[in-house]
C-alpha cells in the first residue's frame, strides 16, 4: 500500500513519515493547500493507494482571531483533498477533534453525538468534517484528543520546559480527556487506511484516544513522575487560567465503534508517554537532559 499523507511537521505527520508504506508526507512548501488544486495535483502526482489528511490548523486560541485562515486549512482544504480522492476512488483518512462537541456532561461522546463546537477552532474542524462527508468517497474521519509526541506543540512538551525554571505548577483540574501518543494515532491512520481499501463500506466517522482519561493535572503529575523531575501540581479549575478560546470541559470519545470496526484498541497513553520521554532524552543526547523545543504555531 502507497499512502500519500498532507501535512508534515505536526505530530502525527511527523510519526507517519517514518513509516515506510508512507511515499510522502507534504508540508505548505511542497502543497500549499489553501491555493486551489493543490491537493488535485498532489494526487495525481504521486498516485496513492490511499490519502491520509494530516494537515491542520491547531492553534486554537489563535484560530479566535484568524478564523478566515483557519477554515481555509481546516475546512476547505479538506474538502479539496476529499473530492480529490472520491474522483479517484481512493480512500481519505481524515483527521479531526474532540473540538467539534460542547464537552458538557461526563459520559464519553459517541461518534454520531450531536457537535456543537465552543469557539473557531472546533467550528472549522466541524466543517472540514462535513466536506469530508459531502465528497461521498470512501473516507473515514478519525476524531482523537490530548495529542503528544516528541515533535511539534503540545502539552508535555510545555510541562517539561516549564519544569526547567519551575518546581511548583498550577494546572487545570476540571478538563478531562484522554491523552493520545501521536505515533499510535499515525499507526491507526495506516491500519485504517489498508481495511478502507479493501473493504469500503467502513466508511464512517469514529473517535481514538488514549486511556485512562483524567485531568490536565493529572497528565502532568505523571509526566513528572515519569521525567523523574521534582515538580509539585496544584489543581485549579479552567476559570483561574483564561484562554481566548473556550475548552471543552469533557473530551472523554467513545472509542468502542474503532475497536469493533477496526480492531483499534485504545492506547495506554502512560507507555506512550515513557516513549516520548525517551526520545527526547535521545534529542538531547549525552546526561540525558530534556529540554523540549518551544512550540510552534500551526502545523501542516
Amino acid at each position: 500500500m502507497r499512502v500519500l499523507v498532507f501535512g508534515h511537521s505536526g505530530q502525527v505527520a511527523s510519526e507517519l513519515r517514518r513509516d515506510a508504506r508512507v511515499i510522502a508526507g507534504l508540508g505548505r512548501a511542497a502543497c500549499d493547500l489553501t491555493q486551489p488544486g493543490a491537493a488535485e495535483a498532489a494526487i495525481a502526482q504521486h498516485r496513492p493507494d490511499a490519502v491520509i489528511n494530516a494537515a491542520a490548523w491547531t492553534a486554537v486560541d489563535e484560530a479566535e482571531t484568524h478564523e478566515t485562515a483557519a477554515f481555509a486549512l481546516n475546512a476547505g482544504a479538506a474538502g479539496d483533498i476529499a473530492r480529490a480522492c472520491a474522483g479517484r476512488g481512493i480512500p481519505l483518512v481524515h483527521l479531526s477533534t474532540d473540538y467539534v462537541f460542547a464537552g458538557t456532561g461526563t459520559a464519553p461522546w459517541q461518534p454520531e453525538a450531536k457537535p456543537a463546537p465552543l469557539g473557531a477552532y472546533g467550528r472549522s474542524k466541524l466543517a472540514g468534517e462535513e466536506q469530508v462527508r459531502a465528497a461521498a468517497g470512501a473516507h473515514v474521519i478519525l476524531r482523537t484528543a490530548w495529542v503528544f509526541s516528541a515533535h511539534g506543540r503540545n502539552f508535555v512538551k510545555t510541562m517539561l520546559r516549564l519544569a526547567e525554571t519551575r518546581d511548583k505548577l498550577d494546572v487545570v483540574e476540571d478538563q478531562i480527556g484522554g491523552p493520545t501518543p501521536a505515533d499510535a494515532i499515525a499507526e491507526a491512520c495506516l491500519s485504517i487506511a489498508g481495511q478502507l481499501l479493501a473493504a469500503p463500506e467502513k466508511t464512517g466517522t469514529y473517535h481514538f484516544s488514549g486511556a485512562p482519561e483524567l485531568s490536565w493535572a493529572g497528565f502532568a503529575r505523571e509526566i513528572f513522575k515519569q521525567a523523574d523531575k521534582p515538580v509539585s501540581i496544584t489543581g485549579i479549575p479552567g476559570s483561574a487560567y483564561p484562554t481566548p478560546a473556550q475548552r471543552p470541559l469533557n473530551s472523554r470519545l467513545d472509542c468502542q465503534q474503532t475497536e469493533a470496526v477496526f480492531g483499534l484498541a485504545r492506547p495506554d497513553w502512560r507507555a506512550g508517554l515513557g516513549r516520548v520521554l525517551a526520545g527526547l532524552r535521545r534529542q538531547a543526547g549525552p546526561g540525558n537532559h530534556i529540554r523540549p523545543q518551544h512550540e510552534g504555531k500551526k502545523q501542516q
